[in-house]
């Protein structure tokens, strides 16, 4: 089941394409990665995920039907990069707050804010106010505020900005356990590791526009380029065989590239014959940090050559 599809949506800002006919859909459930240099269209897509600005055209579909922000808007929960909590005021008192705006009773709020509390270790933290945080302590504090009231659909920007590794971890286990409990989750960040190791699914949006789309284990392997590395037990052999070309040397290992036409087996049996002490034989799938990088220097060349013909 798809909780949301966004069909062709358009945003301008006077000249500006923010976001240029894009189009993706979210199954339930799934861990969603939205990808993306600064000024990508990344935060005009969320906000209008959440209501706070309309497309100039396209649809937005939410559970099946046409997004309504005054309905949908309390099935969702969104964490925006650009921190949203009163500093003056404290820190118990906001959290009930927060979840009241989201519809939850004053006592069902209760309920849940002493859980997530105890589970943070922010039992102490009541009469605290916002200020007197450090900013890894306000990050814990906003990330519980917005999954107080169990939304369908979370969204989260940089969510483990400040944090410390110990707290990182904290929040991806949670982010994980409300995953298999049935929440979509649209993760936005420029840390390419925590996709790879967080996300089913990601997009990759660039001046507004979307430039790859896919399982980040399809996508890995839509981008490889046949690299291997061959591990040997002794400095290996550095030359290169009719089936492949040197790419690089390691301690002991070569980095090679195989041919067009040629396969794995083709070089293994190549290093076989030998005799050069073969201890492993790896492919090497690029990171999505190098995929990132490379889309949205090919997405850059693209228009620059566009712009001069």
């Amino acid at each position: 089941m798809k909780i949301l599809e966004l069909q062709n949506i358009k945003k301008y800002y006077a000249s500006q394409k923010a976001v240029d006919d894009i189009s993706f859909s979210i199954d339930a459930g799934s861990i969603f990665g939205l990808l993306g240099p600064n000024g990508a269209g990344k935060t005009t897509l969320l906000r209008m995920i959440t209501g706070i600005f309309y497309p100039d055209s396209g649809n937005i579909i939410f559970n099946g039907r046409k997004f309504n922000a005054a309905e949908d808007i309390f099935k969702i929960g969104y964490m925006p990069e650009e921190r949203g909590l009163y500093k003056k005021m404290k820190i118990g008192e906001q959290a009930l707050y927060l979840a009241q705006l989201k519809g939850m009773s004053r006592n069902d709020a209760m309920k849940k804010i002493k859980e997530w509390f105890i589970k943070f270790e922010m039992q102490t933290w009541w009469n605290k106010k916002v200020e007197d945080l450090s900013k890894g302590m306000s990050q814990k504090l906003q990330f519980v505020t917005t999954v107080l009231h169990e939304p369908q659909l979370l969204i989260l920007d940089e969510p483990f900005s400040g944090l410390d590794p110990v707290n990182s971890n904290l929040i991806k286990e949670e982010i994980f356990n409300l995953s298999k409990k049935g929440t979509t989750i649209i993760f936005s960040t420029h840390r390419m590791e925590q996709v790879e190791e967080i996300c089913d699914h990601i997009i990759l949006v660039n001046k507004g526009k979307k430039i790859l789309d896919g399982s980040v284990k399809q996508i890995k392997q839509d981008c490889k380029e046949n690299h291997f590395r061959v591990g040997f037990d002794a400095t290996p052999i550095n030359n290169a065989g009719a089936a492949f070309d040197v790419v690089s040397t390691e301690d002991n290992a070569l980095i090679v590239k195989i041919k067009e036409g040629y396969t794995p087996e083709a070089v293994l049996q190549y290093f076989l014959k030998q005799e050069a002490g073969i201890i492993s034989f790896n492919e090497i799938l690029p990171s999505l940090t190098d995929i990132f990088i490379k889309k949205v220097e090919d997405t850059k060349t693209s228009r620059e050559f566009q712009q001069v013909s």
